[in-house]
């Protein structure tokens, strides 16, 4: 099959046909009639539509949303509405387009489920002559780049669990609490929720993470609302050269890249998680009204007192405002499981075949393993948040951003990018906005390693 693409492809060489006013739609309406990756698919715990769309919204509505109202500050009240909805449009089309081409690649290969480095690996190899040597670097730097990313935001995401109860804690004791302390008890309860053995399992615990986000959000949004100053004290607009620095905020609290093949590759009915009223745009729509309303209330009840995470602007000495931090705290804890999901899909694909006398075992040790590793991770460095905001600027601009839209080029290289080459152009825009949230992104997790050590 493959050396046939091979042939396919360097005959559509010759012909040039790249240049003809094609519909990259009609890759998958052409494919063969005779195989159905969606019904060949053998998943052992398949997850239905509202589970997935439950895993989506959990993994999109992460700590970063607290930083919205600051984020505002660097557009204004109508300039940030605008630019949350041109960044969300932005990173689902992404995620979109690595579906669309997974989609397109089961047709030609004959496979069923690939993860996200495959999709690219296997669009690299049956693409343009250019790209076939790529295929394996970009495949390593796809799986790395997720792995030592998710990795580090889970160790990220065991401080941030500690911090908030520690400040309760120590709030109502009125004794002073070693953070690493707090760290390192958080291992059991971490390994135990890491043994989940698949996401079908893990999606009432995503509902939970998502009803203790609501109610920490719910609780916030009281506190904004009361005493809100009038929209004419906050500027509807603020100069352009500010926006990207919301830009690189907001694309890094949305981003959620690294889950969407996993949860395609469960889902009982893949097709349905791309469409126009599919799992995807469904849980984004969603996202987005979230994300715009905590940023519009935020900024317009504290203006450019706004912190970076908008619980801190809360009073502390109010019950309320410390139920915030508790819930917040069980949203994260609860969240590890499925940030951590993409770190032992990655381990478990590279040594399973290794492992087949007993991969049960191996599995849940592996597990244990890694929990315990991110555990001491954030144990020997709880300051580790800005260096991994900057690998995260850095891999989730490129990961995020730029590779679905190279993937999407090779992928319909032979059969032209629309009329008047529309995608090339629309590629262009996404990787302007891919170098934006990469400078930007670095520069501001540089910024905050600089205060924190100088």
């Amino acid at each position: 099959m493959a050396s046939e693409l091979q042939f396919n492809n360097n005959n559509s060489d010759k012909c040039d046909p790249r240049y003809q006013i094609t519909p990259a739609k009609t890759d998958v309406e052409t494919a063969l009639v005779a195989f159905d990756p969606f019904k060949e698919r053998k998943c052992e715990h398949p997850t239905t539509d509202g589970e997935t769309l439950t895993h989506l919204l959990k993994a999109s509505l992460g700590t970063g949303i607290l930083a919205m109202p600051i984020a505002f500050s660097y557009a204004g009240l109508v300039g940030g509405i605008l630019a949350t909805i041109l960044t969300a449009i932005v990173c689902t089309h992404c995620a979109y387009v690595l579906v669309k081409c997974a989609h397109t690649m089961y047709h030609r290969t004959k496979k069923t489920a690939m993860s996200f480095a495959e999709v690219a690996e296997v669009a690299l190899e049956n693409g343009p002559q250019w790209g076939r040597k790529l295929a394996p670097f970009i495949r390593s730097c796809i799986t790395y780049g997720l792995f030592i990313t998710y990795f580090g935001t889970c160790s990220v995401y065991t401080v941030i669990i500690a911090t908030n109860f520690e400040q309760v804690i120590e709030h109502y004791t009125g004794t002073d609490i070693n953070l690493r302390v707090m760290i390192a008890l958080l291992l059991i309860p971490l390994i135990l929720l890491s043994w989940i053995p698949n996401l079908k399992y893990l999606a009432p615990v995503s509902m939970v993470a998502n009803v203790f986000m609501c109610a920490g959000l719910g609780i916030t949004f009281y506190y904004l609302v009361t005493d809100m100053p009038p929209l004419t004290e906050r500027p509807m607009y603020v100069s352009v050269l500010s926006w990207p620095s919301f830009f690189a905020i907001v694309i890094f609290a949305m981003e959620a890249i690294g889950v969407v093949m996993p949860l395609e590759n469960q889902m009982k009915t893949p097709q349905n998680f791309i469409g126009l009223c599919g799992v995807l745009n469904q849980g984004m729509a969603g996202v987005t009204l979230i994300y715009i309303l905590l940023g519009f209330l935020g900024y317009v009840r504290y203006g450019d007192a706004a912190q970076g995470s908008i619980t801190l602007n809360l009073p502390v000495e109010e019950i309320p405002a410390q139920a915030v931090k508790i819930l917040i705290a069980l949203a994260v804890y609860c969240t590890f499981g499925l940030q951590f999901y993409v770190c032992l899909d990655i381990a478990w694909v590279g040594i399973k075949d290794k492992f087949q006398k007993r991969p049960t075992l191996v599995n849940y040790t592996m597990r244990t393993i890694l929990v315990t590793a991110s555990v001491l991770l954030a144990v020997a460095v709880p300051t580790i948040g800005p260096f991994i905001g900057l690998i995260g600027a850095f891999c989730f601009s490129i990961l995020g951003l730029l590779i679905p839209i190279l993937i999407e080029i090779v992928t319909y290289w032979d059969q032209g990018f629309g009329k008047f080459n529309w995608i090339i152009w629309k590629n262009v825009i996404v990787c302007f906005f891919g170098v934006v949230a990469l400078v930007f992104g670095s520069k501001s997790s540089i910024e905050d390693i600089l205060k924190l050590y100088f």
